[in-house]
């Protein structure tokens, strides 16, 4: 996964509120393989009408090319399905921002390399109602955590551990392999304080 500190492309937004995973992908198209991409089930059966053809109003038919969605609260909310971050991730999506997110869609979302960028209600609001009609050029920079759209300069909120990894490309294990001199001086900070846990070379336990 690559890292990357900035971003910069079109925006499109999505004004919904409780997006779920399972809208985001439906379950019954996660048993395609990965490697086909799952970016073409992305958001299906609200993009489409009940005969499969794509709904001309759509934001995202409008904007096939956008990579920045801006949505409604409780994005990516509903059950743990990795499945909704590969869709959006294969359909060239780099950021969300919204007001607030489903934790594991979060946290899957980083270690997938796509942005979870939370914003206050008010700043979500004037963004999408900038975007409503077309979508527009959208700047995000990790580093200071600053959104720019035009004149309007807004701030969104990352754990720290989270924005390292993005601009680093990590998952969960390359943030731990990070900190191997931290944990290797802990545990020796423990064996020395706390000998008696473990029993020395050729000594076994009563």
């Amino acid at each position: 996964m690559a890292g990357w500190s900035e971003h910069a492309g079109q925006a499109v937004a999505l004004p919904l509120q409780n997006v779920d995973t399972d809208q985001l992908i439906p379950a019954r198209f996660m048993t395609h393989s990965r490697s086909d991409g799952y970016g073409r089930f992305l958001l299906h059966d609200l993009r489409r009408d009940a005969g499969g053809n794509e709904l001309a109003e759509f934001p995202l038919n409008r904007h096939p090319n956008a990579s920045v969605v801006v949505a409604g609260h409780n994005f990516g909310c509903g059950s743990s399905r990795e499945a909704a971050v590969y869709a959006l991730v294969d359909a060239g999506i780099r950021a969300v921002i919204a007001p607030s997110f489903g934790e594991i869609f979060a946290g899957n979302a980083v270690n997938n390399g796509l942005l979870p960028a939370q914003v206050s209600e008010d700043d979500a609001a004037a963004l999408i109602d900038r975007l409503k009609e077309a979508s527009g050029p959208l700047r995000i920079q990790l580093e200071t955590g600053r959104i720019s759209q035009g004149d309007l300069d807004l701030g969104f909120t990352l754990e720290p551990s989270w924005r390292t990894k993005l601009i680093n490309g990590w998952d969960d294990i390359d943030l731990t392999l990070h900190h191997l001199p931290e944990i290797a001086r802990h545990r020796a900070n423990q064996m020395h304080d706390n000998s008696w846990v473990r029993p020395k070379a050729g000594q076994s336990w009563p």
